[in-house]
């Protein structure tokens, strides 16, 4: 059974969205609310299709694209031509991430009900952004790889700068000089390759690279360097940090949802899919200060989490911490860290929507999410107090839950190859439960400064809570719901290691 331009429809399914917007007069805003949310069901529709057809046994072939796009240098002249096609490409981390992402943009489209102006501006970037992820994890060279890598950053820029608060602009600002930095560096990875190689598709790079004789050791390990770089500030990777925690404080909520969710993961995917993937050897060479900054982040941002009196700064830093754990999954150069690597990008996916759509609920309450004014949610809010509790009983890794299994993997793997520091890194996850359950303790239970009656989540609030809730416990209590699907990707990036 074939699957013609599947891939193609889940990409560029959100144009249809805005092309809607366009011609909507921008003062409709209740027929612009509903377009934008129905925009992103088309995706998931079509996303969660190619999930069942690919657990059922379709092959992996066809889902892939290919059609001629450009072409350098004329074969007449020249000894070699360089040519680009459009390629589009699935396996099953790319299949997994595509579900993730269609799910949470629906959810964080929903979760838009919070914003308060120019509907028609902010939908059409969202699903710009929209298109911009799903082309990533779907491309098939590293040229429309990065071609989407880029549609991200822009409408991104501007959904910080415009929708966001206070500092808003700065935190725009700094988010596109870090992610410019890090798109240039990969830009020239990406030209060094092509130019030396002769193509940018992603499988055939993966197989030339592995003959030894196409470029020298020294070569390849500050090409890796240079990967590493580049996706480290994407992830982030201590100390390249600093640009995430304005944005995650001074971004949308809704946006935030996308940000944490899913476009820090691109930073991993990308670790795991070129960094390993190109160059596996070298990779296995550096994984010790791979685990190192892992540890570094997760003790870092715990630290840093446990002192901080705005809870959106304690997710911030937590989100640094947990990014620590894939980190540490992936220096274990070995099965059971890989996959909890994995694991711990979709489950903090799924954690950190959660958290971040409960902070538009404090801040559309109360106007502020500092821990001290927002005491007494058990009392005022008990629905919402209590999708909290969940959240951070997740996120500190809570057993039946999908931190837990993450957490568990990730662990296990390096305690496998590295377990005196395996062991330092264990200090990470007693911090975890000691922020998280200082936070929530202070927001349900401690004695805040608003008096205002408030009210508890309505029901349009608790769809998105609901949905991830049961995700994230379903994740935890049948973690073959998305193992089963990486056991070729696992097997190839560990072969490719030499395991």
């Amino acid at each position: 059974m074939t699957f013609p331009y599947l891939l193609t429809l889940i990409v560029f399914s959100p144009l249809l969205g805005i092309l809607v917007l366009a011609f909507t007069p921008k003062t409709k805003e209740s027929a612009i609310k509903l377009i934008g949310v129905l925009a992103t069901i088309p995706a998931l529709i079509l996303t969660l299709y190619l999930y069942i057809a690919f657990q059922l046994g379709a092959k992996l072939s066809d889902f892939a694209e290919k059609v001629s796009w450009m072409q350098f240098a004329n074969p007449e002249v020249f000894n070699s031509v360089y040519s680009v096609n459009y390629e589009l490409r699935a396996d099953g981390f790319s299949i997994l991430m595509l579900v993730l992402t269609a799910l949470l943009s629906t959810l964080a489209a929903i979760a838009s009900i919070h914003i308060k102006k120019e509907w028609k501006g902010y939908f059409i970037l969202f699903l710009l952004l929209q298109i911009g992820m799903f082309g990533v994890f779907a491309a098939g060279n590293l040229i429309l790889f990065f071609i989407f890598f880029e549609i991200t950053l822009i409408p991104t820029f501007f959904l910080i700068g415009k929708w966001g608060y206070a500092e808003k602009e700065k935190a725009a600002l700094s988010f596109l000089i870090y992610n410019g930095i890090g798109s240039a560096i990969l830009l020239i990875v990406i030209m060094f390759l092509f130019a030396k190689i002769g193509t940018t598709n992603i499988e055939a790079l993966m197989s030339i690279l592995s003959n030894k004789a196409i470029l020298s050791e020294s070569t390849k390990m500050t090409l890796l360097i240079a990967l590493i770089i580049a996706f480290g500030v994407k992830l982030p990777i201590f100390p390249l940090h600093s640009w995430m925690v304005r944005v995650h404080v001074e971004a949308p909520p809704s946006i935030v949802m996308l940000h944490a969710g899913i476009l820090l993961k691109i930073g991993a995917y990308g670790l795991i899919k070129f960094g390993i993937g190109f160059f596996p050897e070298q990779f296995q060479s550096l994984a010790t200060w791979i685990a190192i900054l892992g540890v570094i982040n997760l003790l870092y941002g715990a630290f840093l989490a446990l002192i901080q009196t705005d809870f959106k700064k304690v997710l911030a830093y937590s989100s640094i911490s947990h990014m620590g754990i894939v980190l540490i999954g992936l220096g274990a150069i070995n099965s059971a860290g890989v996959q909890g690597a994995i694991f711990q990008v979709v489950s903090h996916g799924l954690l950190a929507a959660l958290l971040f759509w409960l902070v538009s609920i404090f801040y559309q309450r109360y106007e502020t999410t500092k821990l001290a004014e927002l005491g007494g949610m058990a009392r005022a809010m008990p629905v919402t107090a209590g999708f909290l509790l969940v959240g951070a009983l997740g996120s500190l890794g809570l057993p039946g839950m999908s931190g837990f299994i993450a957490e568990f993997m990730s662990f296990l793997g390096l305690f496998k190859s590295m377990p005196i520091l395996a062991a330092v890194g264990c200090l990470g996850i007693i911090l975890t439960a000691v922020y998280l359950l200082r936070a929530v303790l202070s927001i349900t239970f401690g004695e805040g400064k608003t008096t205002n009656k408030v009210k508890d989540m309505e029901t349009i609030e608790k769809i998105p809570a609901v949905i991830l809730v049961c995700l994230i416990v379903a994740i935890g209590v049948y973690p073959d719901l998305i193992a089963s699907g990486l056991t070729n990707t696992i097997e190839t990036i560990v072969i490719g290691l030499g395991g």
